[in-house]
């Protein structure tokens, strides 16, 4: 078994792939996956490369945009994208191996600013809500029939948006709402959780073009992870902090 990570390359727009070859891409979006001194890591890449390892496969990982990722795994044989959120309207477009995370999804504030939001009909009084088209949260707020959202192209210029003051809300996931404040040069005290409107679920997402075979082996390895306590291990390495789950949240879409 060999995990090549090609971040570099990619980021210098170069690809190289071998016969073969399994294609994983993922995106900067810490804590799941991101590069650090040239080098790629986060919690999702570790589950991804322990997986490569228990299966054998011979497995080469990406970082690119999340709209490329998302398009290229919808067409390529034996590839695949993560961390997705697995939703209805997803389903039928991959194959899963899953969940490596489990998270929330929530509107948030700037802290003293007074508002407040109990419901997505709330929501609607705000003049737009700026979230990273083709990301879960956008679509499935979408579904729901909001009507103000502003799509941007990635969650940096979400979290810029919000720290400026041009938008008053923030969407975001309990699990990299950190590491989003922190690239714009903010952090959570300056934030209040206002609403949680979705539970969330992070798979692998395989291509319909992939051997399912291929995918099952992936799963029984997962699970494998799960018994013996090594996903719990490297979830708690990387999702540490002053998070509290909600007594009670929305029905998730898968």
């Amino acid at each position: 078994m060999n995990v090549k990570a090609w971040a570099v390359a990619v980021a210098l727009g170069c690809s190289a792939s071998a016969s073969g070859e399994l294609r994983l891409y993922t995106e900067e979006h810490p804590p799941l996956s991101f590069v650090e001194n040239g080098k790629l890591t986060g919690m999702a890449v570790e589950v991804v490369e322990l997986l490569a390892q228990r299966t054998g496969e011979d497995t080469r990982i990406e970082v690119v945009p999340w709209t490329r990722g998302y398009n290229k795994v919808q067409g390529e044989a034996n590839s695949g994208l993560f961390a997705t959120v697995r939703t209805l309207h997803r389903e039928p477009l991959f194959q899963w191996v899953g969940p490596i995370a489990t998270g929330y999804t929530s509107f948030y504030a700037r802290r003293g600013a007074g508002l407040t939001v109990s419901s997505l009909k709330d929501v609607e009084r705000f003049a737009a809500v700026a979230v990273p088209t083709q990301w879960y949260s956008y679509e499935y707020l979408s579904g729901q029939g909001l009507k103000n959202l502003y799509a941007v192209p990635t969650p940096q210029h979400m979290v810029n948006m919000f720290k400026h003051g041009r938008m008053e809300l923030l969407v975001a996931s309990n699990l990299a709402l950190d590491e989003m404040l922190a690239e714009q040069g903010m952090n959570r005290d300056e934030v209040e959780l206002l609403f949680t409107f979705m539970s969330n679920q992070s798979y692998i997402a395989f291509s319909k073009n992939t051997d399912p075979q291929l995918v099952q082996r992936w799963q029984q390895a997962l699970d494998e992870l799960t018994r013996d306590g090594s996903l719990q291990r490297i979830q708690q390495r990387w999702f540490v902090g002053p998070d509290t789950m909600p007594a009670v949240l929305p029905q998730a879409p898968r």
